[in-house]
């Protein structure tokens, strides 16, 4: 996707008549009113007056007014700048060198390898100075920049591929960091709400230190604008006219990483500000010369980064108090208004070539029925062992002969309680495993797109919404008003983002990269009412958006059992359909396929046993992505084998990934969809990296 979709404003604005330096000008104007406002909120009763009356040294309150200005607000608004600036020059860096509207710090998953970073020196309980934990931010950051942008060969082979690349390795970091937060909680304590972005600062450390290096960043960026424009043009022109195409890549893009990673030392990673800055500059009219060029689109888009920083986080107090510039992240204002600017970017996105043809499934032919039985069969005595190992697995690990006692009600009365606590756990991982392969398998016939699932489509983070929105405003309900919260948070995302990708039809490329949007603003969502209601409970918070068995009871179970029981027989009537539905968009219309009614019952078969599985398991990742995907590398492309043999794969893999959370570090837990993200996600970096040409 190339930026020049970002159709300007016609001529003959009033823009046109300031010129270059007049809308520089006016952007450092409202900047700085901007800043002023920001200055006027706090937690303590000194206002504008207080502050205005400061330089004279004739009000009562000036030495406290001096004091809450130096060592709260002051370094609050600096923060925010430097942040901004780094953040809206590193979008607009990264978005040229990819040559890629929807490029930034968070779609390439550099803040989340910066934050991992972070999070890991944390948890030893290290102390370390702001260059230090910024040099670590760094490597975090340039490792992840430099996995996604390989898988995604530069971000040039389309808008899809970048997306979901960056979106599994941020899946992954993420879930390698919550996992560090879950293991050493009090080591980390806080770093839950500074991981959505925090501009809380306790001096002006931070900011002296890190802000000269933005400064010098960003002198080092405008330097380099006029080869920038010169490579705009296209490889072998920027070749011809003596640019060294590779190292100016490789040099801008280290430049863009430093840029994030020092934003993310200051005040943890914020979400996509990077993304929205460079967008806002680039929508300003072409017809005023020279606005368009890399020498002053860098700086403008450094000021809309300030303005989109500063204004969020006044927003956020404006609406919730001015104790929630303390307790809530302004990250997640700037995230839903970013998921926000994605979703219009990919209502504009045009299909193009490479991104329309996802990456080939490698079934090896056509399978005989005798291989598909003896597949079934092996992944049926699989599972029947998984189940075994999960009731004799845990804290403390029992004997098969123990079960046998247990099963013909012979076993004591210690045994009876361990197994009577086990089997909802283990009867919930395979339930869910087999609801999400399920649903995965739909999803990635629907948009014929092997790399897609429910998560990707926002499914998954709406049911979570759902469901903690719930468990916050009450605690004690039941079973079934969580699958019903679950179910309204799904099928509203859902609703959502098919809704949006509709234009004139669905485009499979449009429903991902919306879904990829409602899935960073579900989450931001979730993030706010956690922080909002309980601030200081990470494990509880943490559990629930990584997946748990923990403290199942069998009723959870029943949900799970019945959406499976109604949309598997839907799913398997419409085998032939969703067969024809994964080749193209021509060959089911001609053969007299109803093709929305048939993606619209199976997305809506999908919804409900992502919103089942959630609400009995909480948020489990990429189980509808690899288990489909090995099934049809087992048994071939046909959905009539397809679903039973990935049903009992996702089985299967959230039935071992619960055991072995139950038990690697017993008594502690790993939560299951922490084990999933860290099996699935090399398996899904493998596809792409086979598929990246």
């Amino acid at each position: 996707m190339s930026t020049d979709v970002l159709t300007p404003a016609p001529p003959g604005t009033p823009l046109r008549r300031l010129g270059v330096a007049g809308v520089f000008l006016l952007a450092l104007a409202a900047t700085v009113l901007v800043a002023a406002v920001h200055l006027t909120q706090g937690t303590s009763a000194i206002g504008a007056l207080d502050l205005l009356a400061l330089p004279f040294g004739d009000s009562g309150n000036a030495e406290e007014a001096a004091r809450v200005l130096l060592a709260s607000r002051l370094p609050r608004l600096l923060a925010g700048v430097c942040v901004g600036v780094a953040l809206g020059v590193a979008g607009a860096l990264l978005q040229s060198v990819a040559r890629n509207a929807m490029a930034a710090p968070d779609t390439l998953a550099v803040s989340s390898g910066a934050y991992l970073a972070v999070a890991a020196a944390a948890a030893f309980g290290l102390t370390l100075p702001v260059a230090v934990s910024g040099g670590l931010a760094l490597f975090g950051g340039l490792a992840a920049a430099a996995l996604v942008l390989a898988l995604s060969a530069g971000g040039r082979t389309g808008t899809t591929r970048l997306i979901l690349a960056g979106t599994a390795t941020s899946l992954a970091l993420s879930s390698l960091t919550n996992l560090v937060m879950i293991l050493f909680e009090q080591e980390t304590t806080g770093l839950f709400a500074w991981g959505s972005g925090s501009l809380v600062q306790s001096d002006l450390d931070a900011v002296t230190q890190v802000g000269p290096l933005i400064a010098l960043a960003l002198a080092a960026a405008v330097l380099a604008g006029p080869r920038l424009d010169i490579l705009g043009l296209g490889d072998d022109t920027a070749t011809v006219l003596g640019v060294n195409v590779r190292r100016l890549r490789l040099w801008l893009t280290l430049l863009a990483v430093l840029l994030a990673a020092a934003a993310v030392t200051i005040a943890g990673p914020i979400g996509f500000v990077g993304l929205c800055a460079p967008v806002v500059v680039r929508l300003l009219p072409k017809s005023v010369p020279g606005l368009h060029r890399h020498r002053m689109l860098l700086p403008l888009s450094g000021i809309a980064g300030v303005l989109i920083m500063l204004g969020s986080d006044i927003l956020l107090r404006a609406a919730l108090g001015a104790q929630a510039g303390v307790e809530v992240p302004p990250g997640v204002v700037t995230t839903v208004i970013g998921a926000a600017v994605m979703i219009w970017l990919a209502r504009r996105y045009r299909d193009a070539g490479p991104t329309r043809k996802p990456p080939a499934v490698r079934t090896g032919g056509a399978r005989s029925r005798a291989a598909f039985l003896a597949v079934t069969g092996l992944c049926a005595a699989l599972l029947a062992g998984a189940i075994v190992l999960g009731l004799l697995g845990g804290d403390r690990w029992l004997l098969t002969g123990d079960v046998f006692n247990w099963l013909q009600g012979r076993s004591g009365r210690a045994l009876t309680y361990v197994l009577d606590q086990r089997w909802p756990r283990v009867g919930a991982a395979v339930l869910a495993g087999a609801a999400l392969a399920v649903a995965g398998a739909a999803v990635q016939a629907v948009c014929r797109n092997p790399l897609a699932e429910p998560g990707v489509l926002g499914v998954t983070t709406g049911a979570g919404v759902g469901a903690v929105g719930l468990i916050t405003l009450a605690p004690t309900a039941g079973i079934w008003a969580m699958s019903a919260a679950a179910g309204t948070g799904a099928l509203v995302a859902f609703g959502l983002v098919y809704g949006l990708a509709w234009r004139g039809g669905l485009s499979s490329d449009r429903l991902v990269l919306i879904g990829v949007a409602m899935q960073a603003a579900c989450t931001a969502i979730t993030v706010l009412i956690i922080v909002l209601s309980d601030p200081w409970n990470t494990a509880k918070a943490l559990t629930w958006l990584s997946g748990s068995t923990y403290g199942r009871v069998p009723v959870q179970l029943v949900p799970v059992l019945l959406a499976l029981a109604l949309v598997v027989p839907l799913l398997v009537w419409l085998r032939r359909d969703l067969d024809l539905l994964a080749l193209d968009e021509d060959t089911p219309r001609v053969l007299g396929v109803p093709l929305e009614p048939v993606r619209l019952g199976a997305l809506a078969g999908a919804v409900l046993l992502t919103s089942t599985a959630v609400s009995a398991v909480g948020v489990v990742a990429f189980v509808g992505l690899v288990a489909p995907h090995a099934a049809r590398a087992l048994v071939g492309a046909h959905h009539a084998r397809v679903l039973p043999v990935a049903a009992l794969i996702g089985a299967l893999l959230v039935s071992l990934a619960d055991t072995l959370g139950r038990t690697v570090i017993a008594p502690a837990q790993v939560p299951a969809g922490l084990v999933t993200a860290l099996i699935g996600t090399p398996y899904f970096v493998y596809l792409l990296w086979r598929a990246r040409a």
